[in-house]
């Protein structure tokens, strides 16, 4: 059974319309006498075009032409507007999400969910803001650091400190599977926000949230 305080929210950090989803997210929230905790769920936007070395293969295709990205940046400058945000980018195609999501699960999965939170906003605050690659450790560990949290995680989760604290192997393994059980869900695109077995899907407004949630 879901937890009623909580709403599902499949996303990847490098996709424009999870963070204007989030946006709509917090306008609804602010409607709400107590808030919604986030149950983020990692997807992996990239995994059909990441080398084994870990790096992005721009020509691999992905179903994704020109034509689709003029129209994706139409539709987030629309919502830009829509939600008074201010990207610093409309598409981020060279920024890889994988560092990024494995620091999140790990900091998800140990520390207090208010810190998580305050960690998953710097990362997308430092996309989507600031124009930041959160593919890069440095940048990371700034985002820990603004969440309070120990900026060392991040390079015992990427493998480039001495911190032995941290499985990376069962730590990755663990990410990769939670982005197979979506697809297994039948989540084929985000944001993607479920509650109570209902979904909406896309930087839907707080309108279809509180719809979503509320029933009304």
């Amino acid at each position: 059974m879901s937890d009623p305080d909580a709403i599902t929210i499949y996303s990847d950090y490098v996709c424009p319309f999870c963070y204007l989803g989030r946006q709509s997210l917090a306008e609804y929230q602010a409607e709400r006498d107590t808030a919604l905790e986030i149950d983020w769920r990692p997807f992996d936007l990239r995994a059909g075009k990441r080398n084994p070395d870990g790096t992005i293969d721009h020509s691999a295709d992905d179903g994704k032409d020109e034509d689709y990205y003029d129209q994706a940046r139409e539709n987030v400058e629309r919502l830009e507007e829509r939600y008074d945000a201010d990207l610093a980018q409309a598409i981020a195609t060279d920024v890889d999400s994988r560092p990024a999501q494995a620091v999140s699960l790990h900091v998800k999965e140990t520390e207090p969910y208010e810190t998580w939170l305050a960690f998953d906003e710097a990362v997308f605050e430092a996309l989507w803001t600031d124009g930041r690659d959160i593919g890069d450790a440095a940048v990371l560990r700034d985002c820990a650091e603004t969440a309070d949290i120990d900026p060392d995680i991040v390079d015992a989760v990427l493998g480039e400190g001495s911190a032995a604290s941290v499985d990376r192997d069962a730590l990755f393994a663990d990410l990769d599977d939670r982005f197979v059980a979506a697809q297994r869900q039948g989540i084929t695109g985000v944001p993607t926000f479920v509650y109570d077995d209902h979904a909406a899907r896309g930087a839907v407004p707080p309108a279809q949230l509180r719809r979503l949630v509320e029933g009304a």
